[in-house]
């Protein structure tokens, strides 16, 4: 197996086409997330985005999207914001992890929501990612879950109907290109963010600009949708994903917090899915962490993995040092100066370039 390095934008229209045709054999790797369109428009945000690309025989058979910082840390691809990780390759393909990092150049990579068949003996922990599979359309799915829970079921539709009676008719919209609807949908998500202390994504300029494009420049296999729903003329709830052939990867469900008594969020989510079972799509990615609307959506889970493949060597060290519980850590970091300046870059960059106070 032969390991050559590009920048995102270098790959060449052969390599595209098979990385895309590795994609289409399994419906794990079908996500958005994981195609060369998402990780090429990363690239434009992201100066540090790389691609190893795996020939056997000279023909392409794998590829590993990578981001690159000071002395050969390594991320995947959208680092932060992205709720499955991976490498992609051909059926049959075999790697050793430790060799693929040397030919990357690359001492550590760290992920935290890695495809759990990829790189197993590496995981520190797996966790459910809670998934839509809408397998056979919207009434099997929808019969799967209301055979769960038909009280949850029978509220969501009652709500819907007052907020037609009370605010005006709904109406669900699968792709709504109009950019008004998106900067509602990201003023909910930032408020949302902010109201429940977490980084607020959307305060930074650069990344709102990297969704808009998303949303506007649909990719050759990736289009960014926005899903909406409507009451009357007046956007309620949102959620804006990608979508990859089968698979609808979420990433920011939101709504206006003055109609929550409505379950917004819940309706919005079971539009969607009727909305895109009709058009083909298989799966909903939720993306792990726990949620009540989760719980009642989902009817299959994603295994997820956190952990790290390391090569020995003080960045390393002080990646380990930084990442990983342990009194060891403290006691390497008294002693050795190179690691706790190595262990500051770290900090630092996965701050986003923001030193610790």
């Amino acid at each position: 197996m032969r390991v050559r390095v590009v920048r995102a934008h270098e790959l060449g229209a052969a390599e595209l086409a098979a990385w895309r045709s590795f994609q289409r054999l399994d419906l794990l790797l079908e996500n958005p997330y994981l195609s060369p369109d998402f990780v090429q428009a990363v690239a434009g945000y992201r100066g540090d985005v790389h691609v190893a690309v795996l020939t056997r025989d000279g023909e392409p058979a794998g590829f590993f999207p990578f981001e690159r910082g000071r002395g050969g840390l390594g991320r995947p691809v959208g680092a932060g914001f992205t709720d499955v990780q991976g490498i992609v390759t051909a059926p049959g393909v075999r790697l050793e992890p430790r060799r693929l990092l040397r030919d990357c150049g690359l001492s550590v990579w760290s992920f935290d929501h890695l495809l759990g068949g990829q790189f197993a003996e590496f995981h520190r922990s797996v966790s459910p990612s809670p998934v839509m599979d809408l397998t056979g359309g919207f009434e099997a799915y929808r019969e799967r879950i209301t055979a769960r829970s038909t009280k949850t079921y029978k509220s969501a539709a009652y709500r819907e109907r007052r907020l037609g009676r009370d605010v005006g008719e709904t109406r669900h919209v699968f792709d709504s290109r109009d950019p008004a609807d998106l900067r509602a949908l990201l003023a909910w998500k930032s408020a949302q963010y902010r109201a429940t202390g977490q980084r607020d994504l959307f305060a930074e300029p650069a990344f709102t600009e990297l969704i808009e494009r998303l949303h506007q420049e649909p990719g050759e296999c990736v289009r960014g949708v926005l899903s909406m729903l409507y009451a009357g003329d007046r956007p309620i709830a949102g959620h804006f994903g990608l979508v990859s052939g089968r698979v609808f990867a979420g990433w920011f469900p939101a709504y206006d917090r003055k109609f929550a008594w409505y379950s917004p969020g819940l309706v919005q989510h079971l539009g969607l899915a009727a909305d895109a079972a009709e058009r083909g799509v298989r799966h909903i990615h939720l993306g792990k962490g726990q949620a009540a609307y989760k719980d009642f959506l989902a009817t299959e889970q994603l295994a997820v993995a956190e952990g790290r493949i390391a090569r020995p060597g003080p960045a390393a060290a002080a990646h380990w040092a930084v990442t990983v519980p342990g009194g060891r850590a403290r006691d390497l970091l008294r002693r050795s100066a190179a690691v706790r300046g190595l262990a500051r870059r770290v900090r630092t960059w996965r701050n986003g370039g923001r030193r610790d106070e």
